[in-house]
């Protein structure tokens, strides 16, 4: 039989069992429409919507045998464009205000080469921490703090309760305290992760 006159269930049970043909399908059948809503959501940038994409069914075929699908093929590829997408306006967000603070920092009278070092190094096992979160818990973190959503609106964004989001941020808070902890230590007792007011 022709993988073109499989249904979508069909082909992932063939692509769980190692069928690259089956894949190729769901690649063929799927491309073009992920593309279509990630430029859209993207604000135009075909760039960064390919490689989105590209993302998707890379992640999806290296996670074929791991991944139970609870939904159809076509609820989770559409839900997988919509976090990738949050996750690069996300990192765009972090990109700019680190851009607009760094600025700053350059303008002090105190140029210490050291204390800048130190917020590089903070920076990058903060970010490097984030990156280590759970999915969900990751993407909940950087929707609150790096782009300014409220708890409701992440939970509107999400489709979860607002209970939901609120376990998922302390669960990252308390994780990247217990991560920066020891570094944070080398540098001042007083730096910590700043609860959204």
């Amino acid at each position: 039989m022709q993988t073109c006159s499989l249904t979508d269930e069909e082909l992932w049970e063939r692509v769980t069992a190692g069928d690259e043909g089956a894949f190729a399908e769901i690649y063929n059948r799927y491309w073009k429409k992920l593309l279509t809503v990630a430029i859209h959501k993207c604000g135009g940038d075909i760039e960064e919507a390919e490689e989105i994409v590209q993302d998707i069914f890379v992640a999806l075929w290296s996670r074929r045998t791991g991944l139970e699908l609870t939904s159809s093929l076509g609820k989770y590829l559409a839900a997988a464009v919509k976090y990738r997408v949050i996750k690069c306006l996300a990192r765009r967000a972090i990109r700019r205000r680190y851009e607009a603070e760094n600025s700053h920092v350059f303008s002090l009278t105190d140029h210490s080469t050291q204390h800048w070092l130190e917020f590089e190094e903070v920076k990058d096992r903060l970010e490097a921490l984030v990156t280590a979160l759970p999915e969900k818990c990751q993407l909940v973190y950087r929707l609150s703090r790096e782009s300014g959503y409220s708890q409701k609106e992440i939970a509107g964004e999400l489709g979860i309760s607002e209970k939901t989001v609120e376990a998922h941020l302390g669960k990252a808070l308390k994780s990247l305290r217990d991560g920066l902890k020891l570094l944070l230590g080398k540098f001042s007792p007083k730096i910590f992760i700043p609860a959204k007011g």
